[in-house]
């Protein structure tokens, strides 16, 4: 079943929508602390440049084989020169609302033998009318897509949710949502919410375990008439809540963790386009959940291939 779901993600037209960033890594030895405060001294060797944020769910997407179209705000800069040929290189249409106002969002992650040592944010917020352009942009091509996936990172650039939302559900088309801050408000009525548990307890509350989860998690869908809530909880696996129907729970993947970082991209963007064919809730969790696993066994942001997952799931059979 996994496998006839992979092979029907190649033929969508995913939307994705968000704050888009660029992520700069550099790589070098750490051979001494500095005598000037107690920190260590990096030798930079190596430089590398990946798509972030929202870019780095597109990214995700169209590793996936999905059609995938990315809408952003961004500066008018050498950064956003750098995220269209990336994501280009990829198969991936970039369409980035330019603001000479705005600095493109960029983080600098300084890593030495497979560990990141800190990391450095640039950014700056997003200027109304550069929003408004967006979701022009959005109402105008919107019919296009099979599915919307929504990366809201908090920076500022998606000033019309709630109307993107509505404009999606209104013509049938499902909504992903990777949500951020401690009002859901603004995601009102869309098919499915993807929160961290940190995330999902900000506004939801604490809870001891799964009974807790499940009663907290159906409360946010029927007051925000939400699809469902999936909480991805990290060791501990993933849950999730649909609205006054199943709640199913999947175990994390036991493997040897090298970074979680843009795990979250690969599980809204596995489970995006598992809803966009789709696929039974089920079968949508367990595809993600074998693409995260396979995504925190890498360094820094990464992807899931189709070839990869397939593997994985020889591996779970043999």
């Amino acid at each position: 079943m996994l496998q006839e779901l992979l092979q029907k993600v190649a033929n969508t037209r995913v939307l994705v929508v968000g704050d888009a960033m660029l992520d700069r890594y550099w790589y070098g030895a750490v051979e001494r602390i500095s005598p000037e405060a107690p920190v260590p001294v990096i030798a930079v060797n190596r430089c590398d440049e990946r798509p972030g944020g929202a870019a780095n769910v597109a990214r995700n997407v169209s590793a996936l084989g999905a059609h995938c179209s990315l809408f952003a705000a961004s500066g008018d800069d050498k950064e956003a020169n750098s995220l269209e040929r990336l994501l280009r290189g990829r198969g991936i249409r970039c369409s980035l609302q330019r603001d000479k106002l705005l600095n493109t969002t960029v983080k600098v992650r300084v890593v030495s033998q497979n560990q990141q040592l800190i990391r450095i944010d640039f950014d700056m917020p997003v200027s109304k009318d550069c929003r408004a352009r967006l979701i022009d942009d959005f109402l105008k091509w919107l019919p296009e897509f099979q599915v919307v996936i929504i990366s809201d990172y908090g920076k500022g650039g998606l000033g019309y949710i709630q109307e993107m939302i509505d404009a999606a559900s209104n013509t049938g088309i499902p909504v992903v949502v990777d949500p951020k801050g401690d009002d859901y408000s603004a995601y009102r009525r869309a098919d499915l919410l993807t929160p961290n548990r940190t995330e999902f307890e900000r506004v939801a509350g604490r809870f001891r375990n799964n009974a807790e989860l499940e009663q907290k998690a159906k409360a946010l869908t029927a007051s925000l008439e939400l699809g469902a809530v999936l909480v991805t909880r990290g060791e501990e696996g993933m849950s999730l809540v649909e609205r006054g129907g199943e709640v199913l729970h999947y175990a994390a993947r036991a493997r040897e963790v090298f970074d979680v970082t843009g795990a979250g991209d690969t599980v809204v963007a596995t489970i995006g386009c598992a809803f966009a064919v789709g696929g039974a809730p089920e079968d949508a969790l367990h595809l993600a959940n074998v693409a995260a696993g396979i995504v925190v066994g890498k360094l820094g942001a990464a992807s899931a291939t189709p070839e990869e997952i397939l593997r994985e799931l020889a591996i779970e059979q043999a």
